[in-house]
């Protein structure tokens, strides 16, 4: 009876021992080593040289960084909100729909993009702005644009790659929003009916305040996510031109592959890690006190 009782407990633990493990070397381990590589002086290949706070002090230094964490900030500050608003309003849109084949074709149309690889979706934009094909040149030539410039101006390429990365990952945060429009009962619309509620005032006063929940934390996902891009600038336009589409992360590689100073990049990364880390923990305390006053 020991044994089996024994078992029983030990049981969970051994379930969840085989991804822990995974987290836990390329994770944990992927983290240790940042911190440790962040005081060394390394480049990938010859052995690492400690060299103290150097890396650290330089961070203060670098006018590059600073404009990184600039363009990092700025593009975070564009596609967060165009993101959740969009998303919630499809979503919406969508679920009013639901049982129709516009509906259907519609969210599947939307998610679409969540599936294909971002590297993939950044090369397919770059050869369609790129590329000068006439269909292309006639839907812009509508707003008066010539798409041949968009990703070559510092002025236009960050907002066109800020925008496409905002029609990738919209259709995720829509499926979450279109889950939480599903758990709230009919009852509540049916009764604001009964006391002669038109459209507007259900939205207003009943859906947008039973997902606030899932808005604030589809904030704080788009925010991370944003906050991480690498894979679209890096495909879409390099960093450039003149580091206007430069983020963090894409400095961070610059530094490790091109300039050969991965001792240095593991001091940048640190800090987007640290930016990050106080993003997490702010939506944890902000999520618990909305919990709470519910």
């Amino acid at each position: 009876m020991k044994k089996k009782k024994g078992l029983s407990v030990l049981a969970p633990y051994l379930y969840i021992a085989p991804i822990a493990m995974i987290l836990l070397t390329f994770v944990a381990g992927s983290l240790i080593l940042a911190i440790y590589f962040s005081f060394t002086k390394y480049n990938i290949i010859t052995p690492a040289q400690f060299n103290g706070l150097f890396n650290y002090q330089r961070l203060f230094r670098d006018s590059k960084l600073h404009l990184c964490i600039i363009n990092t900030l700025k593009i975070a500050a564009i596609i967060v909100p165009f993101e959740i608003v969009s998303s919630t309003l499809f979503a919406i849109l969508i679920s009013s729909r639901k049982d129709t084949v516009l509906g259907k074709i519609a969210k599947a149309a939307l998610f679409v993009p969540v599936l294909s690889s971002s590297a993939v979706i950044g090369t397919v934009w770059n050869t369609i702005l790129n590329g000068g094909h006439p269909a292309v040149k006639a839907i812009f030539g509508v707003f008066g644009i010539d798409p041949t410039l968009l990703l070559g101006s510092s002025k236009t390429a960050f907002i066109a790659v800020a925008f496409i990365i905002v029609w990738k990952g919209m259709g995720y945060y829509m499926v979450i929003t279109l889950a939480s429009l599903t758990s709230i009962s009919d009852t509540f619309y049916e009764a604001a009916k009964v006391d002669g509620a038109i459209k507007w005032d259900c939205l207003t006063k009943i859906t947008l305040p039973l997902l606030k929940p899932t808005i604030i934390m589809n904030i704080f996902l788009s925010t991370i996510s944003a906050m991480q891009v690498f894979d679209m600038v890096y495909t879409m336009t390099g960093g450039g031109p003149s580091m206007s589409t430069t983020t963090l992360s894409m400095y961070a590689y610059q530094l490790t592959f091109k300039g050969n100073k991965a001792g240095y990049a593991m001091a940048v990364s640190n800090v987007l890690m640290l930016i990050v880390l106080i993003i997490v923990l702010f939506q944890q305390r902000f999520i618990k006190h909305e919990n709470s006053e519910i």
